[in-house]
């Protein structure tokens, strides 16, 4: 939007002397508006707030796309991960197409947006045959919708060996592998402030990557100064698997990688003990909570208290679609509360502190100090909430109702000043031929059961 915009008078929002408003122009916020008073300089437009609770976009920083299409699936419900998994990659490996994958990444990217989210990243290591390009078309989706992404290159390379759960026909070369990541990160790899598509490079797991392809994938990062991104100790069989296979600590497999340090933030990170957390903290490592998939599939509670007071980044990740089942950060935000209250107590977190691992903590875990919080300089990435449904009715704090009440669907999102999403329906998008279309391929992966 050109110009200047005041968004006036919000019902609440998550930011300190701007109960009366923000002011955007160029896509950042340029002035904070204390309640009663006006614009220090003359606006173009207005957005009256008065119905809306206003946060930060949500920034997702955990995911796998592509598993939108095998959403409570009948060969995996109700198992633990190990089962889960060995039931699904299959039947990914085998009917996964270019069309499949697309209809997934768009769903996944347009059920994100209408949770109030505004950045996300995709943990994707899939590459069957037709997939080459997963990246671009994952870039291509996100600039449709206007969405910022960090393209998170997956990775698998151990095939032929006992144990190794991998199809064969998804794992890569060595060369092919780093070669395309380069690729990717020569073409889409945007360092600037209020960059749209940014890049991270991310092996799937220390269970199906080899120690040779961790550490080339890090000595990457660091000459092109992007992020890396991997699953550890979800499960205490990995951190056994870790002790067995390497003879060390899941944190002493990170430093034997080259990747202990403030560039790699982990997803999940539940079976970490004492020493491992001070060390995460010490090298500025980030976690990646994922509460609502962890639930599901009963991993156990990630220590996000003890990770923060050592100095650990943590933010929020909705996980793949398979293990969560939906795509929806503002719904993970609620989850990560009510676990997080049962592990440590009601006092100990609260709603604030849910929503910041879903804004600022993310960001954080992504590199990104231009994104996450509402404030001076920060790009106009923002979710408009009414409270109008049953569910609110009588909430006395508006904030907290967003967690403790249970939003789900923003009305309105912009990302970098223009709006994205208005009166609950994302532009450009529609949603009905969107659903058709990907149940249509979704059946495929049901013809196995």
């Amino acid at each position: 939007m050109k110009g200047r915009l005041w968004i006036q008078s919000p019902l609440a929002i998550m930011a300190e002397g701007a109960e009366g408003g923000i002011v955007i122009e160029n896509g950042r916020i340029v002035e904070l508006v204390a309640a009663g008073r006006q614009p220090s300089t003359p606006v173009d437009a207005r957005f009256d707030a008065g119905r809306h609770v206003v946060i930060p976009g949500l920034v997702n920083t955990h995911h796998h796309m592509f598993q939108t299409l095998t959403r409570a699936h009948p060969a995996a419900i109700n198992r633990s991960l190990w089962p889960w998994i060995r039931a699904l990659y299959p039947i990914w490996a085998r009917y996964m197409t270019p069309e499949a994958f697309r209809l997934a990444v768009r769903l996944a990217l347009t059920e994100l947006l209408l949770s109030g989210c505004t950045t996300t990243s995709d943990h994707h290591y899939l590459y069957a045959a037709g997939l080459e390009d997963a990246m671009d078309v994952e870039a291509e989706e996100a600039a449709r919708l206007g969405m910022r992404i960090t393209l998170t290159r997956g990775s698998l390379n151990i095939k032929d060996q006992q144990g190794v759960i991998s199809p064969a026909n998804v794992v890569q070369d060595d060369d092919v592998i780093l070669a395309d990541s380069e690729r990717v990160l020569r073409r889409y790899h945007d360092r600037s402030e209020g960059a749209m598509t940014q890049v991270a490079l991310a092996p799937c797991a220390p269970f199906d990557v080899t120690l040779e392809l961790m550490r080339e994938t890090a000595a990457l990062a660091e000459r092109y100064d992007c992020r890396l991104h991997t699953h550890l100790v979800e499960t205490r069989a990995e951190a056994e698997f870790c002790r067995s296979k390497f003879a060390c600590t899941p944190v002493e497999y990170l430093d034997r990688c080259n990747w202990l340090g403030a560039r790699t933030w982990l997803a999940h990170g539940i079976h970490f003990d004492d020493a491992e957390i001070v060390e995460l903290g010490r090298h500025g490592v980030g976690i990646c909570h994922c509460p609502t998939s962890n639930m599901v599939l009963a991993s156990g509670m990630c220590r996000t208290c003890e990770l923060e007071a050592a100095g650990v980044p943590v933010g929020l990740g909705v996980d793949g679609s398979a293990s969560n089942d939906n795509s929806n950060l503002m719904e993970s935000v609620r989850h990560a509360l009510m676990l997080n209250r049962l592990t440590y107590g009601a006092e100990a977190v609260t709603h604030l502190d849910a929503l910041r691992w879903g804004t600022a903590g993310s960001a954080r875990l992504l590199g990104r100090d231009d994104i996450g919080i509402i404030a001076l300089g920060r790009e106009a990435d923002l979710a408009f909430y009414k409270l109008d449904e049953l569910r609110f009715s009588g909430a006395g704090d508006p904030l907290a109702a967003l967690v403790l009440c249970g939003a789900t669907t923003a009305d309105r999102v912009m990302t970098a000043g223009e709006w994205r999403v208005t009166d609950g329906m994302p532009k450009g998008v529609d949603i009905e031929a969107l659903i058709a279309d990907h149940n249509r391929v979704a059946r495929n992966f049901l013809l196995s059961v």
